[in-house]
C-alpha cells in the first residue's frame, strides 16, 4: 500500500517538475544568445541547420555546429517547421517523456538530475539511452547511434559476440536502408556528412570535454561490451557505448540511464524497502514518544 501510494506521489511529481522545466525552458528560449547559460544549445543546431548545406568542416565544439546525418534532418523536418521557442518546448517534451520511460515514476527525479544539463541543453543523450534499451528488443533502434554520433554504434558488437547475427542484420539493414531512403531526397548530403566525420577524426577532445582521446578510450569500451555480452550483464553495455562517445562532456553521463533502466527492477525493490524501512523507523520513534508522555 505504501509502495503504490510512494509511486503515485513521486509520479505526480515527476509530472510537475517536468511540465514546469518544459514552460520554463520554452519562456526563456528567446533572445538566443550563444554565450549564454540559456537552454537549446545544442537544440539549436537541429532546429536552425539549413538542409541544403547543413555541414561546416572542422565544426565540432563550435556553438550550434550541425553534426549528425541528413537523415535526422529529415526527421525533424515538421518541428523545424515550428518557430524556435516552440521547437524547443516540444523537443524538451519529448526528451522528458524517454526519460520517464526510461526511470518510470520512481526513480524519474533522481535521473532527472543526471540528465538535467543534457536535457537543458537539448542533447540527443536521452535518447541514445532509450535506443540501447530498446535495441535488446527492437535492433533496429541501433540505427539512431549509428546515424547521429556514429560511434557510440559500436554496440551492435553485443550482437556478434553472442553471436545473435539476426539481430546484428537487423540493426545493420535498417542503418543502411534508412541512408538509402534519404538519399533520395538529399543525395549529395551524405557525401558531405562522411566528409565532416573525416574532417572531425582528431576532434575527441575539446575545451570543456573529458581529456581522454577517443582512440585511447575505443580499446575499453570493445572490452567492456565484449565483456557485458559474454556475461549476459546488459546494463554493462550503456557503459560502454558512454567510453566509446566520439567526445565524452560531463553530461554525457546521462547516458547511463540506460544502466539504471536495465536494472531498474532491482534498484525499484531495493528504494522501496529504504523507503518502508524508514516509515517503519519514524512510526516506531512517534510511538515510543507517545509511550514516554503518557508514563510521565
Amino acid at each position: 500500500m505504501r509502495s503504490a501510494h510512494l509511486r503515485r506521489v513521486l509520479g505526480v511529481g515527476g509530472v510537475l517538475v517536468a511540465v514546469l522545466l518544459v514552460v520554463l525552458m520554452t519562456a526563456l528560449a528567446e533572445p538566443f544568445e550563444p554565450d549564454s547559460v540559456g537552454p537549446g544549445h545544442d537544440a539549436r543546431a537541429y532546429w536552425a541547420a539549413p538542409l541544403d548545406d547543413p555541414y561546416e568542416p572542422g565544426s565540432v565544439g563550435q556553438e550550434s555546429a550541425y553534426l549528425y546525418s541528413p537523415a535526422f534532418l529529415v526527421a525533424l523536418s515538421p518541428l523545424r517547421a515550428l518557430s524556435w521557442p516552440l521547437f524547443l518546448g516540444l523537443w524538451t517534451a519529448g526528451l522528458l517523456a524517454a526519460l520517464m520511460w526510461l526511470a518510470r515514476p520512481l526513480l524519474f527525479l533522481p535521473l532527472l538530475l543526471l540528465a538535467l544539463p543534457e536535457i537543458w541543453g537539448g542533447n540527443i543523450t536521452i535518447l541514445l539511452a532509450a535506443a540501447i534499451v530498446l535495441g535488446f528488443s527492437r535492433p533496429f533502434s541501433w540505427a539512431f547511434p549509428l546515424l547521429t554520433k556514429v560511434t557510440p554504434g559500436i554496440g551492435v558488437l553485443w550482437f556478434a559476440v553472442r553471436r545473435e547475427w539476426r539481430n546484428l542484420g537487423v540493426a545493420l539493414a535498417a542503418t543502411v536502408g534508412i541512408i538509402a531512403a534519404v538519399a533520395l531526397i538529399t543525395p549529395g548530403l551524405w557525401a558531405d556528412w562522411f566528409q565532416l566525420l573525416l574532417s572531425s577524426t582528431g576532434s575527441s577532445t575539446v575545451p570543456g570535454s573529458v581529456p581522454i582521446p577517443f582512440l585511447a578510450r575505443l580499446p575499453f569500451a570493445v572490452a567492456l561490451i565484449a565483456f557485458a555480452a559474454w556475461r549476459g550483464q546488459r546494463w554493462l553495455l550503456p557503459i560502454g557505448v558512454l567510453l566509446a562517445m566520439p567526445v565524452i562532456w560531463w553530461g554525457s553521463l546521462a547516458l547511463l540511464t540506460a544502466s539504471v533502466a536495465l536494472k531498474r527492477d532491482e534498484i525499484e525493490t531495493w528504494f522501496e524497502g529504504l523507503a518502508v524501512d524508514l516509515a517503519a523507523r519514524r512510526q516506531r520513534r512517534v510511538a515510543a514518544r507517545g509511550t514516554a508522555a503518557s508514563s510521565s
